[in-house]
């Protein structure tokens, strides 16, 4: 009850004019209000927010204290050109003494953006300016040889699923395969370009590998229908990896297995750093890794991403493959 009349007695007191007391003495001049400006739900890309063309850009704003009535200004320019000029009018945050407001800014063509709020002086309420917010507007593509913040955020947020992909800053082969990791996963087209929705569900921290036997501890999981590879530490992927498994005259062996023998380099078959489970089932690197089944009962995975699994994988490893 004391905060309510407290609250009742600050804004009738901000309302009066600014004129002459009864006395005849002057008013005091309005106080002036703090303003505060900041983004909701955008990417944070080192020390700058990013969005992308084509994505609304939503802000929240904050006036204390809030007087009933009173407008805010708010703007939005890109470069030296302006793109939003409003004037909103705040309301009351219940319990407190602030005034909020909220609005969106179209990101429009790739570039920063610069948004802004201010409240000019009036007998109930002075001047108050915000600090400027900045956004950093994007294209959201990419393509194999591209370098730049996009594939900067791409890999972080691959990287974060647990796929394996470089951090080089550039769209490299381990990329295009991480990529390709990513759409088995989530049953997209199984190629290694990106698109805008792929990007997006990576940013948003979307798609990742929920595994079949997370009760297995550090365990590799072999998933035939999405043809990828996954380590796991019990429910918790390590990494996942773009595989090839056995084409339907050579089927891969279906069960719960140990790793029982490792052969490192590559033998007369092309058998790359090669971890056998069963019999000559193995999982090893080799030249040639399409997006669909296409081995002689192996797991194959790329070349490239061989030592790295070889190393991870020790005798006794379990290994599930399952459809």
């Amino acid at each position: 009850m004391r905060t309510t009349i407290l609250a009742a007695t600050l804004i009738a007191g901000a309302a009066l004019p600014a004129t002459a007391m009864a006395d005849g003495t002057p008013a005091p001049t309005p106080a002036a209000p703090q303003l505060a400006l900041q983004f909701a739900k955008l990417v944070n890309a080192g020390r700058s927010q990013v969005a992308f063309t084509g994505q609304g850009i939503a802000v929240h704003g904050a006036i204390t204290p809030y007087v009933p009535g009173e407008k805010v200004v708010v703007r939005a320019q890109r470069g030296k050109k302006k793109i939003l000029v409003r004037a909103l009018t705040p309301h009351l945050k219940a319990g407190t003494f602030t005034g909020t407001f909220q609005f969106q800014v179209k990101s429009g063509k790739p570039g920063r953006v610069a948004v802004r709020a201010s409240h000019l002086a009036t007998p109930q309420l002075g001047t108050g300016v915000a600090k400027p917010i900045h956004v950093t507007v994007l294209r959201p593509q990419a393509s194999f040889g591209s370098s730049g913040p996009v594939v900067q955020l791409l890999q972080a947020g691959l990287a974060k699923l647990h796929y394996a992909v470089s951090r080089s800053g550039r769209y490299d082969d381990s990329t295009g395969r991480a990529v390709l990791a990513y759409r088995k996963v989530n049953g997209m087209p199984r190629v290694e370009t990106l698109d805008k929705k792929v990007l997006l569900r990576v940013l948003a921290g979307k798609g990742g590998f929920k595994p079949k036997y997370p009760s297995h501890g550090r365990h590799v999981e072999a998933d035939l229908s999405r043809q990828v590879l996954v380590e796991l530490n019990g429910a918790t992927p390590y990494r996942i990896y773009h595989m090839s498994s056995g084409k339907p005259s050579t089927p891969t062996v279906l069960g719960t297995f140990h790793v029982y023998s490792k052969t490192p380099g590559v033998n007369a078959k092309l058998m790359y750093d090669a971890n056998y489970f069963i019999r000559g089932y193995a999982i090893h690197g080799y030249p040639d890794v399409p997006p669909y089944a296409a081995s002689h009962g192996c797991l194959r995975i790329p070349n490239a991403d061989a030592p790295a699994v070889f190393a991870w994988v020790k005798i006794g490893t379990t290994v599930d493959v399952y459809r």
